[in-house]
């Protein structure tokens, strides 16, 4: 199934946030190797050069390393994928504090809210 991307958006920068994502969430584990460029443009529906700017820009982050002859692997510093992790997740707060002040709620009425959902959702876990 293709992947769901945005046509307002550059195509690889969203290639990036997703394989991102899947190395931060566990999806890739740490050594793992990597599909081949051409069957991650397939799955994602795009083009291979496309794909394969996106994982350069991943392995300049030193999230990916290629070993010659055998493909992209995911990094094993750990660390790494946990300041990723800590640095999207940060990014997603200060974007959502900014949207809720946009809308007129102030802090307090931010952190209630936050509250009040956080203990909705643990009913349904």
């Amino acid at each position: 199934m293709a992947w769901a991307l945005d046509s307002g958006r550059p195509i690889y920068a969203q290639i990036i946030e997703r394989v991102q994502l899947d190395i931060i969430t566990g999806h890739y584990k740490p050594g793992e190797k990597l599909p081949s460029v051409r069957d991650l443009a397939s799955e994602a529906a795009v083009n291979p050069n496309t794909m394969q700017k996106a994982l350069s820009e991943l392995e300049q982050s030193g999230l990916l390393y290629t070993q010659r002859t055998s493909g992209r692997f995911i990094t094993e510093d750990t660390e790494l994928i946990q300041r990723m992790k800590t640095t999207l997740a940060t990014m997603q707060v200060r974007e959502f504090i900014h949207k809720m002040r946009q809308i007129g709620l102030d802090d307090t009425e931010i952190f209630q809210l936050i509250q009040t959902i956080m203990k909705e959702e643990a009913v349904y876990e």
